[in-house]
């Protein structure tokens, strides 16, 4: 999608069906089946994996589909407007994906890209510590040198998707040793190496994926183990944050997509008074809403992917952060609006929305706050002091 049009390719388009079709298949029931009991949603991972879905944005030559964020997006999105969601898209190919191709050693590439473009492994991601959310240069997971080896030692805290992965890519700090000032570094962690340890959150969210602490007591990994250049870990980290939101954002775009088709149909199909209750105003403007504020958030996330497919990494991030500020806020509004046209089966399982009340609560929350993306354009749209 360049700058001046506005209609999405027609391989994109086509991808979009094909990714609907498949998670169309699925559906929401699947979804909240497997997450009520406590299962995973495998099934349409490795169907999706089978088919290429998982992989569009990662290189060709490591199996994956040669394509940009974008592509990803569109596929979550699809996922998501079906009712099944993957939460790891968001992580293993989009933001450990994108750290891996661009910077990773030839190995690397070799040792996990193919896997995560079938969907055969999957690799998340760590960074928010207990006393470091928003703030990363706080991170005290700190990383030391033993002869040829890395020592890792600290902790980590809402970690999606640990057991079910294969490594993790933890960001961590070494010490500089000419000014003793400690710098980001990002590892590559098999999750079954000595003195890694992971314990289930439990969460009032009902979804396949859990959340984890991690403990990291002198985890001894190989010099192979650290992603790119020691001293070029925050361009590497910040290659990974704009796809995570601009995922986000597609997450959440997915999810309003979802709630808003499950009231249009309610309220064209519900009679009171001998009429649609969709025929009602007090009804009717507030879909509407939704609907104009939805179409708003996807433009600003395709504005975002395609200048970050572009290579434009700053213009991208302050899109990406708007992206998933707007889409946050549709995805809480059309779901709360969704289970008003409801009615009391709104919250009635049978109808899958009331789970989702929680669910999208997420997106004002994670990747980033709400408040911190206000904190961004704040700064660097607006050109105000800095807050914080």
């Amino acid at each position: 999608m360049n700058a001046m049009n506005f209609v999405e390719p027609e391989e994109r388009v086509a991808l979009r069906k094909a990714a609907a079709d498949l998670a169309g298949k699925y559906g929401h029931g699947y979804y909240a089946k497997k997450a009520r009991a406590g299962e995973k949603t495998d099934e349409l991972w490795n169907e999706a994996g089978r088919l290429g879905y998982l992989g569009v944005n990662l290189p060709e030559e490591y199996g994956g589909g040669g394509a940009g964020i974008a592509d990803l997006a569109a596929v979550l999105e699809e996922f998501a407007a079906a009712g099944s969601p993957l939460l790891l898209m968001v992580v293993s190919p989009a933001i450990v994906g994108t750290v891996l191709s661009r910077f990773g050693t030839p190995d690397q590439k070799k040792q996990w890209l193919p896997g995560m473009s079938d969907g055969s492994k999957k690799i998340v991601f760590a960074i928010t510590e207990p006393d470091a959310g928003s703030n990363s240069h706080k991170i005290t997971t700190t990383a030391r040198r033993d002869g040829g080896d890395w020592v890792l030692s600290g902790r980590k805290v809402f970690i999606s998707g640990v057991d079910e992965a294969d490594a993790v890519l933890v960001v961590g700090r070494t010490e500089d040793a000419k000014t003793g000032r400690l710098k980001p570094a990002l590892f590559v962690v098999p999750t079954d190496a000595p003195g890694f340890e992971f314990t289930k959150i439990d969460m009032d969210i009902v979804a396949p994926e859990n959340q984890f602490s991690l403990f990291l007591d002198d985890v001894r990994l190989p010099a192979e183990a650290l992603v790119g250049e020691e001293d070029a870990a925050i361009a590497q980290l910040f290659a990974g944050l704009n796809p995570e939101r601009i995922m986000g954002a597609s997450f959440s775009l997915g999810t309003a997509r979802y709630a808003l088709d499950k009231a249009v149909g309610y309220a064209n199909e519900r009679q009171v008074w001998g009429a649609p209750i969709g025929s009602h105003q007090g009804l009717a403007h507030p879909l509407a809403q939704v609907k104009i504020e939805l179409e708003l958030a996807k433009l600003m996330t395709q504005k975002a992917a395609s200048l970050y497919d572009a290579g434009d990494d700053f213009a991208s991030g302050e899109s990406a952060n708007m992206a998933k500020y707007a889409a946050a806020e549709v995805a809480i509004r059309a779901v709360d609006q969704a289970v008003q046209t409801h009615g009391g089966n709104g919250l009635a399982t049978e109808y899958g929305l009331g789970s989702l009340v929680t669910a999208v609560r997420l997106g004002r929350i994670a990747p980033v706050s709400r408040e911190m993306v206000l904190n961004f354009v704040g700064q660097h749209s607006l050109g105000l002091p800095k807050s914080y």
